[in-house]
């Protein structure tokens, strides 16, 4: 069965077999019994482990499933149901560990859609932790910078928290599909960040407008969670950048808490493809 995979080596379509994806050439792809593959060449490698560790995806799975982020992932899954025809194609690039995709991909079948759906990210971990959520998506290691689909292949490409790649949107995106970039607003975590630094900052807020891309609209999500426990707390912080640049004074400071409460805010800019 032809899959929504592309070989990253020749770049043919790759049929998926019981066990692994092969394309005409006769590359090979392993599908690990979790159910995703690997295709990421040694080339696209900066590291021997790229992306996310193992306790960082352990951090944002347990976090996530909790419901602490559920106000974006149902404003995402009312904007995708809005753009979405009766078979869409959606591509979750940096995926992460499936959160966002595995339930967008269970609001459109609930609505009577038939969503094909990819989610990549370069992080082997946390794939694993992604395609232990969702058997019906299509789930691959991969760069985001070289993701290995079709042109124009996907209707609509969600990117949340993770780097543009934007040569690559352009180039897997249909004419008229749709990009959504999801941000951080500008207090987002605002009570967090006042633990851990003297002097926090709000996030920049822009419109940035994209080469080949028409700007719809900007979607602003606002909250407020509180997290009962140092347990919740440490999962949220590992799963910040803040985990890596935070001085040592105000990691402790956040070690020393029983409980927070802080604003969550987000922004998704929505763009279509000319």
């Amino acid at each position: 069965m032809e899959s929504l995979f592309r070989c990253p080596v020749c770049g043919a379509p790759l049929d998926r077999g019981d066990r692994a994806y092969r394309c005409p050439a006769g590359h090979s792809y392993d599908i690990a019994r979790e159910g995703y593959t690997y295709l990421l060449p040694p080339n696209q490698k900066h590291s021997a482990a790229p992306g996310d560790d193992r306790d960082m995806a352990a951090a944002r799975r347990d976090f996530l499933s909790k419901g602490y982020y559920d106000l974006l992932l149902n404003t995402l899954c009312c904007q995708i149901l809005s753009l979405s025809g009766e078979s869409p194609v959606i591509w979750d690039v940096g995926c992460g560990e499936g959160f966002y995709t595995s339930g967008i991909f269970r609001t459109l079948a609930a609505a009577g859609k038939s969503p094909r759906m990819a989610g990549t990210d370069i992080s082997k971990p946390i794939l694993r932790s992604a395609a232990k959520r969702e058997k019906g998506i299509a789930w691959a290691v991969a760069s985001s910078f070289h993701l290995p689909a079709a042109d124009g292949a996907a209707d609509i490409l969600l990117d949340c928290f993770s780097p543009l790649a934007l040569e690559e949107f352009r180039r897997v995106l249909r004419p008229g599909g749709h990009f959504l970039y999801v941000v951080p607003g500008p207090d987002h975590l605002w009570e967090l960040k006042q633990v851990l630094y003297d002097r926090p900052y709000p996030n920049e807020e822009k419109e940035t407008p994209y080469e080949g891309f028409a700007y719809q609209s900007i979607v602003p999500v606002e909250g407020t969670i509180t997290l009962p426990c140092q347990a919740d707390i440490r999962a949220l912080f590992q799963m910040t950048p803040y985990y890596w640049k935070t001085p040592k004074t105000g990691a402790k400071r956040l070690a020393d808490l029983e409980s927070l409460t802080t604003r969550i805010s987000f922004r998704i800019h929505i763009f279509q493809k000319l």
